[in-house]
């Protein structure tokens, strides 16, 4: 788990896009929490089982699991602690004790799988854009839902018709083809989480 920050005051738990969205988001969300803890507010990126660095097989991998790992890490950092996740990212945050939620551009479980599927078509069917995906976690994918209890916050890019307390005007990193770094988005989301937590 990478971490970021003081050992006191807030912390932010950041929770990835999912899949191939997780790639093109990383850069942004580590920029991000460096610029967070820059303002005093500590910050942890979890690798999820089955995702990133972690040892065990995707095909292995399940929402239960993830859900458990994100909660164990929430218990880990100084609090209070606030999610920040990014789209599928916030599907799994359903066991974490947070003092709030930021939300960027969050997905239903349907429309993570529908968005997982298009890329198993695109690819020729073999596969989810380089990942075995067990049908058991695309069972649970379809009926999760993020949380919309508590203190909520969440933030859309322009062009998404979806309810939102904010827009951005930026290009979603997720569609982007290759991952880049966003200085200028990483500042707006920072200054946006900062003055949400703060």
């Amino acid at each position: 788990m990478l971490r970021l920050g003081s050992d006191t005051g807030p912390s932010v738990l950041a929770v990835p896009a999912l899949f191939e969205e997780a790639n093109r988001t990383r850069t942004l969300l580590v920029m991000t929490l460096r610029l967070l803890a820059d303002r005093g507010i500590a910050g942890a990126l979890p690798d999820l089982p089955g995702q990133n660095d972690s040892l065990l097989p995707t095909i292995d991998a399940r929402l239960s699991a993830w859900r458990g790992a994100l909660a164990a890490a929430a218990r880990c950092l100084p609090g209070p602690v606030h999610v920040v996740a990014i789209r599928g990212g916030a599907l799994l945050d359903a066991a974490v004790d947070a003092a709030s939620r930021w939300y960027l551009a969050p997905l239903s479980g349907e429309a993570q799988v529908r968005e997982l599927d298009r890329l198993r078509r695109t690819g020729g069917g073999q596969d989810y854009a380089g990942n075995d995906l067990h049908p058991d976690l695309l069972t649970a994918l379809v009926a999760a839902e993020p949380i919309t209890a508590g203190p909520l916050r969440v933030v859309r890019m322009e062009g998404d018709p979806r309810p939102a307390d904010r827009i951005l005007a930026a290009a979603p990193p997720w569609r982007a083809s290759e991952p880049r770094a966003d200085p200028a988005l990483a500042a707006m989301l920072a200054d946006d989480i900062a003055g949400w937590i703060e």
